[in-house]
């Protein structure tokens, strides 16, 4: 008896539960918009894909990470390896006519010097971007520093 009880108590909850979600649905609020311009089914046309440029941006505050002015599309970075060291890293960088690595990637946690890149610094785009000249996603009011 108490199971049935039990049963009929959650069925009647759930069953309030949607119906308060459906009226809430197609009462008093207005359509949300997408950020895509169209419903998820329909074909939405976009802009060419925006290239990289020659030149080098100018960075925007002090401390910016540089950013990458060349595609890295198909670069692997994960756990095993990391194929941005293979013209970056201090022993290559020569050779390769590549900008080295800043000395604070081969830095511990506690300041320690080491001779391999560190694992806080082994994923290259948690922090440095691709440049591109594209619009931007959302207004904004930066304006970058002297």
């Amino acid at each position: 008896m108490k199971n049935t009880f039990l049963f009929s108590v959650i069925i009647a909850t759930g069953l309030t539960g949607l119906g308060l979600v459906a009226m809430a649905q197609t009462t008093g609020s207005a359509p949300v918009d997408s950020l895509r311009g169209g419903d998820v089914d329909e074909y939405v046309p976009v802009d060419g894909v925006y290239h990289q440029d020659e030149k080098r941006f100018k960075r925007n505050y002090r401390q910016q990470p540089p950013l990458i002015p060349h595609s890295i599309d198909q670069y692997q970075i994960d756990l095993a390896a990391n194929q941005c060291l293979g013209c970056h890293d201090w022993s290559k960088a020569g050779e390769r006519g590549a900008p080295t690595l800043s000395m604070t990637h081969y830095m511990d946690r506690e300041g320690n010097q080491l001779d391999q890149v560190a694992g806080t610094r082994w994923f290259c785009n948690q922090c440095h971007v691709p440049q591109a000249d594209a619009p931007a996603l959302v207004d904004n009011l930066f304006q970058p520093s002297n």
